[in-house]
């Protein structure tokens, strides 16, 4: 009799696609583990967000952290069916092991019971006439005892097996229901995303036709750029014991800094017209594309002056590397540094967020609060 697959696991082959190795529960914790981090970050900047003075920005903002709420919560549905996906791939395999078991313990049962068959009760109890028969016949005698003790344990053996799968049939069941009701909640979920991408989009498509607002923006813009000044300023004011003070002057590494993050750019420094909003603005830094969750490093030694959410920036952290340069790091996933901390170049500042356009890193110079184009101080462009 060849090898049959459980009706349940035929069930499910599409779903949990059986040609990949099942994935590592371990990892798939962590995974999830980093996304609730996520949303922990995503509803800091909502509570931030209602402490600001209401205007267009903050409306834009709101909506895309709701959607970026959204999408973590889709991931975090995938990757729990996924986990369970694994589950029920995993289940399966041991059902075809114990099955394969089973049946070889059968087929081993069979052949035992043909040969005691074919020997009879007695074996050639009624054959012998000399001792040395005898003797051969209390040996036969013990072997056929041996033989009924295991065909006993092969028999015990398939019982426990078969209760085993009993078992494991009970446990894919419940997995599999498990797994209904997550694809049911990963489709309420993606639904939900899909309304919030739509609503962003349509915000923002009226934003291009109104003016009106338009010109709302630019002075929302302008405004947040000259309170960052003033907090830049604030910066600067500090106690002379506080001061940072770095083994190389900051100026000496003109064309040499290390790019922050991997990508390309996206706005360079100095006045732009913004592609969604139709408005002047000016870019004081760097927008950098680059992959999301890109993990992002200093460029420079410097002690962390500021570590919070700031405006339409989102999450923000400033570096201050002493002699009244600092460097801006803006639009993080979240913040994972304290104020206070002094990193190296090269360790890490935290990972690229999200914006209306996509993942982007705000890089800063600034010197004095006064901002610097950082496309000169970095040894590798960006392109």
């Amino acid at each position: 009799m060849g090898r049959r697959l459980n009706p349940f696991l035929s069930m499910i082959l599409p779903l949990c696609l059986l040609a990949q190795i099942a994935q590592d529960p371990a990892e798939l914790r962590q995974k999830l583990a980093s996304i609730q981090g996520r949303l922990g970050q995503v509803d800091q900047q909502l509570a931030s967000l209602k402490k600001r003075r209401k205007g267009v920005l903050v409306e834009i903002q709101g909506i895309s952290l709701q959607r970026d709420r959204a999408r973590a919560q889709v991931e975090g549905a995938r990757l729990l069916r996924d986990q369970t996906q694994s589950e029920v791939q995993l289940i399966g395999m041991e059902q075809e092991r114990i099955q394969g078991e089973v049946l070889r313990l059968q087929g081993d049962l069979r052949k035992q019971v043909r040969w005691m068959q074919a020997l009879g009760p007695w074996g050639d109890l009624g054959l012998y006439i000399t001792f040395k028969d005898l003797e051969a016949w209390l040996v036969r005698g013990r072997m056929l005892a041996w033989a009924r003790l295991q065909e006993r344990k092969k028999l015990d053996q398939i019982h426990r097996l078969q209760g085993d799968l009993a078992s494991k049939e009970k446990t894919l069941r419940d997995v599999l229901a498990r797994l209904a009701s997550e694809e049911r909640e990963a489709s309420k979920l993606q639904a939900a995303l899909r309304l919030q991408e739509d609503h962003l989009n349509g915000f923002l498509d009226g934003l291009q036709k109104d003016e009106a607002t338009q010109k709302q923006v630019q002075a929302e813009l302008a405004e947040e750029a000259v309170q960052l000044e003033r907090l830049l300023a604030g910066l600067l004011g500090k106690p002379k014991g506080e001061a940072f003070e770095a083994a190389v002057a900051f100026p000496n590494l003109r064309g040499e800094l290390p790019q922050p993050v991997e990508g390309t750019l996206a706005q360079g420094f100095g006045e732009h017209l913004h592609p969604r909003f139709h408005t002047k603005t000016v870019q004081s830094g760097l927008l950098i594309a680059a992959a999301g969750s890109a993990p992002i490093t200093a460029v420079a030694d410097g002690k962390v002056v500021f570590a919070d959410y700031y405006q339409s920036y989102g999450p923000m952290v400033i570096l201050d590397h002493g002699g009244g340069w600092f460097t801006l790091y803006t639009h993080l996933m979240g913040l994972d540094l304290a104020k206070g901390q002094v990193l190296k170049a090269g360790e890490s500042v935290g990972a690229v967020g999200d914006t209306v356009d996509g993942p982007r890193l705000g890089f800063e110079i600034r010197h004095q609060a006064q901002p610097q184009d950082p496309q000169k101080w970095l040894k590798r462009k960006y392109r």
